[in-house]
């Protein structure tokens, strides 16, 4: 065997060995070179191209000796600890670059990327300039407070995700020097001999040498639930063939269901097929969520209108013959006051106060964004194996030879569910026959069960579970296995030969399990209620026919047989196996489609299992498409954009048709939400507007792609989170129009009066009060409203609509010119003798803060009355509102206060007088709210049929 560093493969292609390679003696020397000739070409290679990884295709390709010739390395005694040191410098450790080490400094100042924040700063800036340096300081804590908030959210996310996160499998078994050692799977290189075994994870990308009944899980990559039988034999395979035809090579990440094998070490890290993966799911960049284009076009309309303020200022003070210089003064003032920092404030607590009701829920959301974000979602493309299927195969269906129908409940390898006979829990004295079958199941069996975990095939799992059931599967404790006959692809069936223990008398006994034709060829009498009976032909037709229906389900069907010979059997009935529907799916998923969201399964299984699924579902009827990857192959964005809202079930996709079919989604100006939990759902997760990863089932690559986490693994909880997005928003939106029409008001009463020339209302300090209740607590509680269930059942919001529309700017506009009006008519009042006193800016001062908690209690809903929504939903708005009125009346009686003020004791009729006055701004909102009320139909669950998303 040629030495570790004077052999190598090309990275170009192949290498098969068909002569000796030409190796100099002096391979130390950067021009010594090893020639590799292949069938129609020569590749020369120097000794630093030494120790390359072998892509899977190639390896495929290639016998177990040309790999081990090609990577220099040894099946039976393995590398030296020192070869492996050396390769490992080359090649890195067996595991991925997840995130790059930013520090959090960096991700600190990542914050301050946000447009409204960059525009905050700016207005800091300004103050500081013109030297308002409370404005500067104000502005400044209100921008501190926010990218502090987000940063502690988002880095504890990250924090709860590294809990979940395992990278790689800890251990696995590895010969170095010649001996079988176990040590952590990131330390393996290529060339390495690795052994495997029932329960293992493989390590990394291995070419098999050995493979003893050997099947290995792919469903991670393929989506497939059957396990993939595994051999050692060279294939010659297509360029473009994807995982499940290579049967030589097991994967990095799969699980070995059954037997055993040896494979040599082939690719590691980032040069195995879930790197491969991984780096396309690098290469794809994470969209805008609609939030965070939404700020940004608010904080441009803003920025608009402070220039828009500005510019009518100086244009009104120039025609009334004043300064320019204090008129431009005047204006960025005014602007300045008008940006309202504590929006961001709002918008980020909101978010965190919705990601960490989430978190209570199961659900880590890694960005604070995407749980608004959730709330546009129109279209979920899920996958089917793990998600919403729990890629446990389960027995659901059972028919007995004399004609007994049983459904069985429950999901997964447990006990957990009953076996039915027309709406009836089964009788093993009444329905025997059903006993019989799972007795079958059990003793032609080599799988095991141990705390929920299967050790062995799927198919024999969900007969194992079946037996647990039924409570005898532990009836092979009761004979003696002496022989057995394992199934094969081509006899498509398995048989023992059993003895009963401990009762000699009984005769020796064949059960056999396998496809329905291959069973019945082998059987001449049937089981009907405990006698065999001869089998006629009008018998075999019909059994024929009951399994057609069963296969037509999606179910795949096992014929049951026993008795004294091959060819002697007794039939004793059928099972139909499926990967059934997780518990409360389907539920879930008319829930979604009752509030507008579409939703698709992408799945790598067959077209009849994934339609017998979606049927299961809700999600094929009548009328739906399914389509397979094939013609999702042969079409480009647009045609399959054109086409995508009619498919509902999409059957054989690979990572790069999941990819394909979020794109056309989004093509279609849709908000694409992605489930999944293996490796082939990384890149479409990544791409999509929201990722949601499975925490459990979950690949590692897979969490790594996705924007939330499901920690339990349960469907239910994405309904939730859109519940809880849809509710951010409008909470947001109510307090824009606190806080726009509250600032347009006191720019107008100071605009107004420097206008006129009369003297200011309020003075510094009563303004800066005005200020705080305007950003500070009855504002921030707006943020907290609780879900109203009304907006739930709405269908998801257009990505298009903004922040500020028509409704909204009619809202604070009419807020406005009453808090406004009002205001300057007590002004006015309390100046009839011309002469500004304390009483009259502490009445106009009462007169504005009043207004405003009127206000804000008015702007709890844009549509419903605060009498329907409950006065006392929101707890935090009492509070924050009766904290206020407080501080108002403290401002005004208490004499330390009242100096610092410039306030006098109002009279109690005065008070009565303003809260009179200001009640109009609310008993406005609140007729308002009735005549639209009254014009528009009340708002009905939309039905998906009604609903067009396109």
């Amino acid at each position: 065997m040629a030495s570790t560093s004077g052999n190598s493969l090309s990275s170009e292609g192949p290498c098969t060995k068909q002569g000796e390679a030409d190796v100099s003696d002096s391979q130390k020397s950067k021009q010594d070179a090893v020639e590799i000739k292949l069938p129609d070409k020569v590749i020369l290679m120097n000794s630093e191209m030494a120790v390359r990884t072998i892509k899977s295709a190639d390896a495929a390709a290639m016998s177990a000796e040309d790999v081990t010739y090609a990577l220099g390395a040894d099946l039976h005694h393995g590398l030296t600890h020192e070869e492996a040191a050396q390769r490992r410098k080359i090649h890195g450790h067996n595991d991925f670059e997840i995130n790059e080490d930013e520090p959090l400094w960096r991700k600190y100042l990542g914050q301050f990327k946000d447009p409204l924040i960059m525009l905050l700063l700016a207005s800091a800036f300004i103050s500081v300039c013109m030297r308002q340096f409370d404005d500067a300081v104000s502005i400044t804590v209100a921008i501190i407070i926010v990218v502090t908030v987000a940063f502690v959210q988002e880095y504890r996310s990250e924090k709860s995700l590294e809990e979940l996160t395992k990278l790689m499998p800890p251990s696995c078994h590895c010969v170095r020097q010649g001996k079988l050692d176990d040590f952590l799977a990131r330390d393996l290189v290529p060339g390495d001999t690795v052994h495997l075994s029932v329960g293992d994870r493989v390590p990394a990308d291995v070419r098999l040498f050995e493979a003893i009944d050997l099947q290995i899980d792919e469903s991670s990559f393929t989506g497939e639930t059957e396990p993939s039988t595994k051999f050692t034999f060279p294939q010659k395979l297509a360029s473009d063939t994807g995982v499940a035809n290579k049967r030589n090579i097991a994967f990095m990440g799969t699980l070995v269901r059954c037997g055993r094998g040896k494979g040599i070490v082939i690719g590691t890290g980032e040069n195995s097929e879930f790197g491969e993966i991984f780096k396309m799911m690098q290469g794809e960049e994470a969209p805008k969520t609609p939030l965070q284009k939404n700020m940004g076009l608010l904080g441009k309309q803003l920025s608009f209108y402070s220039f828009c303020i500005i510019g009518l200022i100086m244009l009104l003070g120039w025609l009334q013959g004043r300064k320019m210089l204090d008129m431009f003064t005047v204006g960025v003032s005014l602007a300045v006051a008008a940006i309202p920092e504590g929006l961001p404030i709002v918008v980020t607590v909101t978010l965190a106060l919705g990601v960490m009701r989430m978190a209570k829920r199961n659900a880590i959301v890694k960005k604070l964004p995407i749980v608004e974000t959730l709330g546009c979602v129109n279209v979920i493309c899920s996958d089917k194996t793990g998600t919403l299927t729990k890629n446990e195969m389960t027995v659901t269906s059972v028919v007995t030879a004399d004609g007994i129908i049983a459904e069985v409940t429950g999901v997964g390898y447990n006990s957990e569910g009953l076996v039915y006979v027309e709406g009836a829990e089964a009788d093993p004295h009444l329905h025997g026959s059903i006993w019989q079958i799972a007795e079958v199941g059990c003793l032609c069996n080599n799988a095991e069960i141990r705390t929920e975990q299967l050790l062995g095939q799927p198919t024999e799992g969900a007969l194992v579970a079946f037996g647990m059931k039924l409570g005898i599967f532990k009836v092979q404790s009761h004979y003696k296995r002496l022989d057995e006959i394992p199934f094969s692809s081509e006899k498509k069936w398995m048989a023992v030969k059993c003895a009963p223990r401990n009762m000699e008398k009984l005769p020796e006994e064949y059960f056999m399990k396998g496809a329905i034709e291959q069973v019945l060829q082998q059987c001449v009498t049937y089981n009907s209620r405990g006698t065999a009976i001869p089998l006629t032909e009008k018998q075999l037709a019909e059994y024929y026919h009951t399994a057609q229906l069963m296969g037509r389900a999606g179910l795949r069907v096992l014929g049951m047989a026993r008795g004294p010979a091959l060819g002697k059997l007794t039939f004793v009935g059928m099972v139909g196996i499926i990967d059934p529907p997780r518990p409360g799916v389907a539920e879930s998923i008319r829930t979604l489609q009752g509030g507008g969201v579409h939703i698709k399964m992408v799945t790598g299984d067959s077209e009849d299992t994934a339609v017998a699924i979606g049927s299961r579902l809700g999600l094929y009827a009548h009328g739906s498409q399914a389509m397979s990857g094939e013609e999702i192959e042969k079409m480009d964005i647009r045609e399959l954009s054109n086409r995508i809202h009619s498919v509902s079930v999409f059957y054989r996709t690979s990572p790069r048709h999941k990819l394909k079919i979020v794109k056309a989604v989004q093509a279609n100006g849709d908000i694409v939400c992605m489930t999944g939990d293996g490796v082939n759902d990384a890149v479409a997760l990544k791409t999509a507007d929201i990722g949601v990863a499975m925490g459990k089932v979950g690949t590692d690559v897979c969490k790594e792609a996705a924007d939330m986490i499901l920690v339990d693994d349960d469907f239910f909880t994405i309904m939730s989170a859109i519940e809880e997005g849809k509710s951010i928003f409008y909470n947001i939106k109510n307090f824009v129009r606190f806080q726009l029409s509250t600032s347009i008001a006191a720019l107008s009463l100071i605009a107004l009066s420097t206008m006129s020339g009369l003297p200011n209302p309020l003075n510094a300090m009563q303004i800066l009060w005005i200020n705080i209740i305007m950003d500070g607590p009855p504002a921030q509680s707006l943020g907290v409203e609780p879900v109203d269930k009304d907006v739930v059942r709405k269908p998801p919001r257009s990505i298009k609509d903004s922040i500020i529309n028509k409704s909204l700017l009619g809202n604070v506009l009419m807020s406005a010119i009453i808090i406004v009006s009002g205001t300057l008519w007590v002004f006015h009042r309390e100046m009839l003798d011309n002469i500004i006193t304390p009483r009259d800016t502490t009445m106009t001062f009462t007169c504005f803060v009043f207004f405003d908690m009127f206000n804000a209690l008015s702007s709890r809903s844009q549509t419903k009355s605060i009498f329907k929504i409950g006065l006392f939903t929101n707890r935090v708005f009492l509070y924050a509102v009766g904290g206020s009125i407080i501080g108002q009346l403290l401002v005004i009686y208490f004499p330390p206060l009242q100096r610092v003020f410039q306030t006098e004791a109002l009279r109690f009729e005065d008070i009565i007088l303003l809260v009179t006055l200001t009640s109009t701004v609310f008993i406005a909102s609140e007729v308002k709210k009735l005549i639209l009320n009254v014009q528009s139909k009340p708002y009905d669950q939309v039905k998906i049929d009604e609903f067009n998303y396109v």
